[in-house]
Order: C-alpha cells, then sequence, then structure tokens
C-alpha cells in the first residue's frame, strides 16, 4: 500500500490497516527507524496486556551443576 507525505512530512495511515490493527484517533504509536525502514507501533494500555502470557512455560531447563 503506498501513502504520499504531505509538505508538513505527515502520512496517513489507511483505513484498511488502522481497523486491522485496532488504531484509533488520538491513539499513541511508536515511530522507529529500523534496517532502512521506518516502523509504527500502535501502544497500548497496560491493562489491555494484561494476561497476555498467562500460559507462557516458566520452567527453565538447567545444567546438573546449576541450581
Amino acid at each position: 500500500m503506498e501513502v504520499t507525505v504531505s509538505p508538513k512530512f505527515q502520512i496517513v495511515i489507511p483505513k484498511e490497516i488502522r481497523d486491522s490493527m485496532g488504531i484509533v484517533s488520538g491513539q499513541k504509536v511508536q515511530i522507529m527507524a529500523y534496517c532502512g525502514r521506518i516502523e509504527v507501533i500502535p501502544l497500548r494500555p497496560m491493562q489491555e496486556l494484561r494476561g497476555l502470557l498467562r500460559n507462557i512455560d516458566t520452567g527453565v531447563a538447567r545444567d546438573d551443576d546449576r541450581v
């Protein structure tokens, strides 16, 4: 998908992408340069992330000489 940078260096995130990522008006995003490209990452409230790692395996295999 192609967008145009305005004279004020602004871009519009296409509706299809906003909808698929759940981005709403006024929401904060993080923007960063990475490997020669620009990435836009939607920031989520901490409460929305609650339970994200609920079923993660916290067991760690250890060598016999480690406690």
